[in-house]
Parts: C-alpha cells; sequence; structure tokens
C-alpha cells in the first residue's frame, strides 16, 4: 500500500519575461465585455489549476533574483566581475522521483523497517526523502541503515537525519544524478545579500531545499572550518572573503591574512581591504596573534576612554565628532591552521582563546580553516570558544566528531558539500557552498587595486614587542617626538588620544605615556581614564 507523496520542487532560478505586448482587440473581445459573468468564469479557471500556480510562484521568485530588483549600495562593485548564473534543470524528473521514493520504501522494508515516504524535497545537490516509520519502528534502527542504503540504492553515499528537528518523520538524503552548480554572482544578486546592514554579511551557499544561506559574521562571532583536500574548503574560505568584500568598503572592514601555503590568500595581496601584508610565514603567524591581541587592548581602551560599550557605539560616535576615527571591522583569516599549531602550539592557542573570548565587542572576528581536524589542531579549548562550525568532507568518522562534535561529516559528496552548525544549535545544517573561480578572484582583485591602496597597519605584523625595548631607545623613536609635540598642542595626554593620531599599538602608545610622566611631562595617572594634563608646554 505505497501512499502518494509530496514532492517539493525547488523553484528554478531564471528570469520571466512577462511583458506581453498589447494587440489591438478582437470583435471577439470587445463582445465579451458585454457578458462579464461568462468571461469572468472563464477566468477562473486557469487560476486554479496547478500549472498556473506553479507559474506565480516562479515568477515571484525570479524577481527575487532579477539584478534590477536589488537596490544596491553606494559602494558596489561590479558584478560583472563575476561568472553569469547557470539555470538550475534537474536531471530527474518527478516520475523518477516518485519511482526511488517507491525503491527507497521497498528497500526499507527489506532491511525490516516498515513505513511510508510522506514528502520529497529534491534540491541542488542531494534530494530529502522524508519517511514515516511505522508504529514500533525504533529510530536506531534506521539511523544504522546508512551504508546498506548506500548499497541498495547505488548512491556514494546516503545521509540519515533521524528524526528531523520538529517532525515525526526521519530525513533520508540521496546524491542527485546531477548536480546545480552554485554561483557566487547568483546569491549576492539577491535580496537576501543586500537588505542585511550587517558589514560583515557572508555567502556560505544554498541549503538542501536551494535556498540561499547567508548569515552575519558578527553573531557567530568567529567560525572554525575544516575539509580535506578537494572537498571545498578552501573555495569557501575564498567565498567568505568575496561576499564581505562585495558587501563592505575598506574603510568599514579590514583583513588580515595568513596563508602558510603560499598559494591561496596571497592573491589578495595590496588590496586596500588590508590592514597589513599576507603572512605566509607560520612563525611570523603565531606572533601575528599576539599582535591582535594587542590591537583588541587598544581597541578596548578606546571604548572605555569614550564612554561605550562595542563598536557600533563608538562608530555612531565618531560619526557625530570629527576628531574621532572610525574603527573598521577587523577580520582575521587564516588558511591552514595546523602549521601554526605546529611551530607555536601553546601560544597560538592562548592568542585564539583570548580574541575569541573577548573581541567580539571591539569587531575583530576569527576565520581558522584547517584540512586536519584532529584533536592536537582544534584543541578543546578552541572549539569551546568557536561553536560556529563548518565542515566539509573528511576522512573520518573521528575528525567528523572533532569539528562538529558528531558523525556525518565523512559521507559529504565533496566540492563545496559542507554541514554548518550555528551557534546556539547542535544540529547541522547541509549547505552546498558556492563556486568561486581563480579567474573571479583575479578579477575581483584587479578591480580592487583600481579603487586604491592599502594603509597597513604595521604593528599587526611587527616582529619585536616595543615593550621590550628600554627607555633610552624608545626616547630616540620618532614616534615619541611626534607624541610630545601632540601632547604639548593638546594640552592633555591619554593612550588613546596617542594611538588615534599617531596610528600605534596600545603597548607602544602606553609606554611612551609613561616615559612623558617618569620624565614630568605630564601629570601622574589618577586612577581614572581622564587624560592627564600636560606640564611641561614648551
Amino acid at each position: 500500500n505505497f501512499t502518494n507523496f509530496n514532492i517539493k520542487q525547488m523553484k528554478p532560478n531564471i528570469k520571466f519575461n512577462l511583458k506581453k505586448s498589447k494587440s489591438p482587440k478582437t470583435s471577439k473581445e470587445r463582445a465579451s465585455k458585454k457578458s462579464p459573468k461568462k468571461n469572468n468564469n472563464k477566468a477562473d479557471k486557469p487560476r486554479k489549476t496547478a500549472a498556473a500556480d506553479a507559474e506565480s510562484e516562479d515568477v515571484k521568485i525570479a524577481d527575487t533574483f532579477e539584478p534590477e530588483n536589488v537596490k544596491r549600495a553606494k559602494y558596489s562593485i561590479p558584478l560583472d566581475l563575476l561568472e553569469e548564473s547557470e539555470k538550475i534543470s534537474f536531471a530527474e524528473s518527478e516520475g523518477e522521483l516518485k519511482q526511488k521514493g517507491r525503491i527507497l520504501e521497498e528497500k526499507l522494508h527489506d532491511f525490516g523497517v516498515n513505513g511510508h515516504i510522506r514528502e520529497i524535497k529534491p534540491g541542488p545537490v542531494v534530494t530529502l526523502y522524508e519517511f514515516e516509520p511505522a508504529p514500533g519502528v525504533k529510530v536506531n534502527k534506521i539511523s544504522n541503515l546508512e551504508n546498506d542504503l548506500a548499497l541498495a540504492m547505488s548512491a556514494v553515499s546516503v545521509r540519515i537525519i533521524a528524526p528531523i528537528p520538529g517532525k515525526s518523520v526521519v530525513g533520508i538524503e540521496l546524491p542527485n544524478k546531477r548536480r546545480a552548480a552554485v554561483s557566487l554572482r547568483e546569491l549576492i544578486n539577491t535580496k537576501d545579500f543586500a537588505k542585511p546592514e550587517s558589514q560583515l554579511t557572508i555567502i556560505l551557499g544554498k541549503d538542501i531545499a536551494g535556498k540561499p544561506y547567508i548569515t552575519d559574521l558578527t553573531k557567530m562571532p568567529h567560525l572554525l572550518i575544516a575539509g580535506t583536500t578537494g572537498s571545498g574548503k578552501s573555495v569557501s574560505v575564498n567565498t567568505i572573503i568575496c561576499s564581505i568584500i562585495y558587501k563592505s568598503s575598506p574603510e568599514n572592514v579590514k583583513f588580515v591574512m595568513v596563508d602558510p601555503k603560499m598559494v591561496e590568500l596571497s592573491v589578495y595581496e595590496d588590496i586596500p581591504h588590508l590592514a597589513a601584508p599576507v603572512v605566509t610565514d607560520p612563525r611570523k603567524a603565531a606572533n601575528v596573534l599576539k599582535n591582535v591581541v594587542e590591537e583588541m587592548e587598544s581597541r578596548y581602551t578606546l571604548l572605555a576612554d569614550n564612554r561605550v560599550r562595542n563598536i557600533d557605539s563608538y562608530n555612531e560616535k565618531a560619526a557625530k565628532n570629527a576628531e574621532m576615527e572610525k574603527m573598521p571591522y577587523l577580520v582575521v583569516v587564516v588558511d591552514e591552521f595546523a602549521d601554526l599549531m605546529i611551530v607555536a602550539g601553546k601560544e597560538v592557542e592562548q592568542s585564539i582563546m583570548r580574541i575569541a573570548q573577548m573581541a567580539r565587542a571591539v569587531g575583530i572576528h576569527l576565520i581558522l580553516a584547517t584540512q586536519r581536524p584532529s584533536v592536537n589542531v582544534i584543541t578543546g579549548i578552541i572549539k569551546a570558544n568557536m561553536p560556529a562550525r563548518l565542515s566539509f568532507r573528511v576522512s573520518s568518522k573521528t575528525d567528523s566528531r572533532t569539528i562538529l562534535d558528531q558523525n556525518g561529516a565523512e559521507t559529504l559528496l565533496g566540492k563545496g558539500d559542507s554541514l554548518f552548525i550555528p551557534p546556539g544549535h547542535s544540529d547541522p545544517v547541509r549547505i552546498h557552498g558556492c563556486f568561486v573561480s581563480e579567474w573571479e578572484v583575479n578579477n575581483i582583485v584587479t578591480y580592487l587595486k583600481k579603487l586604491g591602496t592599502p594603509e597597513y597597519n604595521m604593528d599587526l605584523v611587527k616582529e619585536e614587542d616595543p615593550d621590550a625595548r628600554d627607555i633610552d631607545e624608545t626616547e630616540k623613536d620618532e614616534k615619541y617626538y611626534e607624541a610630545l609635540d601632540l601632547v604639548k598642542k593638546k594640552g592633555t595626554a591619554s593612550i588613546s588620544m596617542v594611538q588615534r593620531y599617531l596610528r600605534i599599538g596600545y603597548n607602544r602608545a602606553a609606554r611612551i605615556i609613561e616615559i612623558m610622566e617618569k620624565e614630568g611631562v605630564i601629570t601622574p595617572s589618577d586612577g581614572t581614564s581622564k587624560p592627564r594634563e600636560v606640564i611641561i608646554k614648551d
């Protein structure tokens, strides 16, 4: 007794041209005006047909993906730099999907699991079959049949969601015969991407129903990515970087990029969004994270001096005060995190812990990627402080549990197929990532270089801690004398003021203020955040 089941087709990303030229009215049409009842009945019939309903739904979706319907911000990078979107077409017809559903139901019956397929949801990469087990069937019995069903259905792999959260059904995901490509241009040109006001809106791809999966890095607030070679990990990192670049100008967002492999992120060298040159030496990269911690501390000092609680409040205040500079978001991207852990594991772990725990309020966010998600690389401390995780295909169940705390990533299909755990959730969302070609990335980089040159904050990549210098060496530093002229001109002195005007780090500015106090140039601190008075003005 095979029951009929629903098939929810993903609405195709096809543009419809519904504007028809008006032709002269025929005598029959003019006559129809005189008999409105008869004409109304005929007009009602097509609205009731499934074809008409489907057409109206398609029109709405087509509008969502139309470029002219998306209102772009003042800062805008041309979409022509990206390749055109492919029209999505499914290899399997409705009849083929129903036939596969019948076969799946029969195979489950052969394994002693009775029930019915209630709904079929085809997507760009996999199709979800919702199976309602018969009374008395244990869910664990179904979840253990992944390999058996893959063999029975001649599938590369099968993923079972037992049960689907919020439903009384079990989800069985089977790969499609042919994948539908997901392009970055298609998702950038959506209202879902244009609508959010966040400067760190990122594109992850499409879910299994074909809907764009666009989220906000500020709410994560850090992201951990893992996946073997060829799984799509590095492409995903490029997708995230490019989506932020398309969304936010260099004045609003800056990047610090660490690329030990020297081939993935080095292409972004010299774009105006960079806060420092791309770092390729793992030994120097460990020190970069320390410098980011110092930058975080300096930003907290600025927030305290201005009596605000986070970066948004600070920038709102800066917009009304000409003497205050806007504080940009800082995104730290590490492409191969395992290399850093091998060189300086403890130091790197401590820096990441501090950044992950505290940096959100001051607009600093981490994106860590690795192809070796072992416990030596992704330690318990790092996992505890980075709840948002994105896993592509990994080599074993052990690696899947390391990154996701559960099995599943080892059965993914590769080439962009991934599982994402949003912060505050334990159930992963299956996402097929966008493909960004090398040609597209080079187009974006070339365009950005024409917009301007980067303004580097070299304190982020300094190799020597200025605090290690002795007083005499610091006094000879030109920044000290610049700071001296600054405080004499202003009549007051504070660490945040020296930082802001001289564009130096917190530790260096604090050391200069300390020397000024020892030399009697400024008054000692009264224990508050109030600026100090200048004693010697000549």
